[in-house]
């Protein structure tokens, strides 16, 4: 009886251990980049000129110009690309050769004002 109980603490010890291994990491909310673009997660927008899209959009970009500077030196600014653009833009600059500038890609890209 006493060892039934000690094998039923143990295997419900490690079922909980386990869990608290593989659950994702919860994010936090204090104001980084990555996690004011995850808090758009999910949300639908009626158009472009919506204005939670806009903000979306604009975390978006910050994420993106910060990403890519990060992974490829590369300092691109918010206000010229789209986040979308900028989306294009790191997966181009991942497939690129290493001989080749990367002017070459972001030539393909219309600026915005």
């Amino acid at each position: 009886m006493y060892k039934t109980k000690i094998v039923w603490f143990v295997s419900m010890f490690i079922a909980a251990l386990w869990c608290w291994v593989i659950t994702p990491p919860v994010h936090s909310m204090d104001g980084s980049l990555k996690s004011r673009l995850l808090s758009y997660g999910g949300k639908s927008y009626t158009g472009t000129q919506n204005a939670s899209y806009l903000t979306y959009d604009l975390a978006l970009r910050e994420y993106m110009v910060d990403r890519i500077k990060k992974r490829f030196g590369v300092a691109l600014d918010p206000k010229i690309y789209s986040g979308f653009d900028l989306l294009e833009i790191e997966s181009l600059f991942k497939c690129k050769k290493s001989d080749e500038p990367f002017d070459k890609f972001l030539k393909m890209f219309p600026k915005y004002p």
